[in-house]
Order: structure tokens, then C-alpha cells, then sequence
């Protein structure tokens, strides 16, 4: 198709699964904008129906090898998958440091498996919201499956990575990796725990410590299980795959899955307003008006307090 950055072209290239049209539409929603709304307002109706994993872990645990070999699982049962890599953002361009380019290679040339890195750019509230827009363009392209994999373990990382149907969470082999990914907050978020690299010295007792924390602070009806992968060699796939299957059916044995989508979206909500009232509100922190209203705290002329609610009396008329 001819290069087009119209909303309602892209819109109807991405539901006939045309590939330059859904990374179009995610670099708009990246962005954030006008533009973007009106493309996922009319993507919306088409929504709902991807299964989305989350693939977290601290760096160097082999998520991307990981994410690269569950690909080629899901691929062999003839299923479309998408993939969105949340990388880090570069300080000059704005853009992910590490692209699609270096990484799971081996599916380049299918039409089956669509990899996107992601950075922050210039999405108003960053990753957070601009991740569950991208997820719904690839869901609304007919992915049935959507793979989210993090390369850090920052606070967007992991709220990034816990925002999907199902997380794993990814350690290595070693004294104290368990302990850190709980110190990180890994632990909350697990619906399955992956041991990678299991073919290393400690991985037992990487195990052993996880079953541990887990028996100490487990308060729900789903234990994560924990599976052992090496992912350079392709081992246990077939154990994770499962694992996460399980873990599905359990979310849709009795309306749970539904509750989590839910409270997924009551949160992107809220997250939504929260951004929108803190960019009006930088506007209003500036100008005449606020110049005024600070002369006259300055002055005793007025109290701090009465001076923020004549500000935010503006910001939400």
C-alpha cells in the first residue's frame, strides 16, 4: 500500500493484517495525540480477544532467548503472535536501544510472528499508557497471542509486564536471584516463575528458595508453578507452554480472567485521567495567572492552600 499516515487507512490495513500498517499505527500510539485516539477509537470495537504474557526478569536472565523459543512454541501450532519489546529509551533519539533488529532473528521472515521494540517517546505517561494501545493493535491485526517481554526490572518495567493475562517472571540460577526478584517485586506479580539457564550449578536451589518465599507469602488459590528452561538449548518449552495454559484455563474456569481485564481497565482509566490532569495542570503552573497567585502567597496575601484550589478549581472546570 502506499505509504499513508491517515488514521482510518491504517485502521482498515491493520484489520486485514497488513504489516506496515500496524507498525504505523504503533509508532502513532506511541506517540500519543490526537491522531492516536482517533485510530483506537475506531480499533476498539475490534478488540478483546488476545491473550497477553508477560516476560519479566532482571537483565542478563535470557528473557529475549526465552521470548525467541516460546515464539517458535506458540508458531508450532500454526498460531499468530505478536510481540512487543519494552526496551529502555535512547537519550538522543527517543527510540528503543535495542531493536527488533538484534534480537529474535529467526522469525524475521515469517508472516506469522509480528516484533515491535517499544520506548517511551512521546506518550503522555509513557510506557504505561502507550502499551495497552499497542497490545490492541495487534489484537485488533487478529493476533490471537501477544507477547510483552521487558529488558529491566524498573518500577514501569514491572507494571508494564503485571498488566497482562498471565506474567512470568524470569530468574537465573545463583545464590540471592531469588531473593532479589521478591526485593523487586517480582513476587507479587508471578503467575508463573521461569528458572532459565537451569542447566547451571544452583538451579535446585534457585527452586528451593522460590518454593520457600512462595510458602511464606502465598495468600491466593493459584501457586505459581516454577519451570525449569534452558533457552539457548530449546529445553522445557513444552513444560512452560503448558504451565501457561494451565494457568489460562484457570483464569477462565470461573469469571477470573474477566475480573483481572476488569480491574485492568478501571486502572488504565484512572491512569489515563491522572496523566491528562497533570499535563493541564502544567499548563496552569505558568503564565500570568500563577505568576499572580504566587506574588500574592509570597505577599501573605493569601495562604498555599487557598492559592492550589483557586489553581485546581481552573484545572477541572
Amino acid at each position: 500500500m502506499a505509504r499513508t499516515y491517515d488514521p482510518q487507512a491504517l485502521v482498515e490495513g491493520a484489520l486485514s493484517g497488513e504489516r506496515a500498517s500496524i507498525a504505523r499505527l504503533i509508532s502513532m500510539v506511541e506517540r500519543g495525540g490526537d491522531s492516536a485516539h482517533a485510530a483506537i477509537a475506531k480499533l476498539y470495537p475490534h478488540t478483546g480477544s488476545a491473550y497477553t504474557v508477560g516476560i519479566t526478569g532482571a537483565p542478563g536472565a535470557g528473557k529475549s532467548t526465552l521470548t525467541d523459543k516460546l515464539i517458535s512454541r506458540i508458531r508450532k501450532d500454526d498460531v499468530e503472535v505478536g510481540v512487543l519489546a519494552i526496551d529502555p529509551s535512547s537519550p538522543f533519539s527517543g527510540g528503543a536501544i535495542l531493536g527488533d533488529r538484534v534480537r529474535m532473528q529467526d522469525h524475521a521472515t515469517d508472516t506469522g510472528v509480528f516484533i515491535r521494540s517499544m520506548a517511551t517517546r512521546g506518550h503522555l505517561g509513557g510506557l504505561s499508557l502507550a502499551t495497552p494501545q499497542a497490545v490492541r493493535v495487534l489484537d485488533a491485526a487478529g493476533k490471537p497471542w501477544v507477547l510483552i517481554e521487558t529488558v529491566g526490572v524498573g518500577q514501569v518495567e514491572i507494571e508494564v509486564a503485571g498488566e497482562a493475562d498471565t506474567t512470568l517472571v524470569v530468574v537465573n540460577p545463583g545464590w540471592g536471584d531469588a531473593v532479589q526478584a521478591a526485593k523487586a517485586g517480582l513476587l507479587e506479580i508471578a503467575d508463573l516463575f521461569v528458572v532459565n539457564k537451569a542447566d547451571r550449578d544452583g538451579a535446585a536451589e534457585t527452586v528451593r528458595d522460590l518454593e520457600f518465599m512462595l510458602d511464606l507469602s502465598l495468600d491466593s488459590d493459584w501457586r505459581p508453578p516454577i519451570v525449569k528452561t534452558v533457552a539457548s538449548k530449546g529445553e522445557g518449552f513444552e513444560e512452560l507452554w503448558d504451565a501457561i495454559l494451565s494457568h489460562r484455563a484457570f483464569l477462565e474456569s470461573d469469571g477470573r480472567l474477566a475480573a483481572r481485564r476488569t480491574k485492568r481497565i478501571r486502572e488504565e482509566l484512572r491512569a489515563i485521567v491522572v496523566a491528562s490532569l497533570y499535563e493541564r495542570a502544567g499548563e496552569l503552573l505558568s503564565g500570568e495567572h500563577f505568576d499572580k497567585l504566587a506574588a500574592a502567597v509570597e505577599a501573605r496575601e493569601v495562604d498555599p492552600d487557598s492559592a492550589a484550589e483557586s489553581l485546581l478549581s481552573e484545572t477541572l472546570s
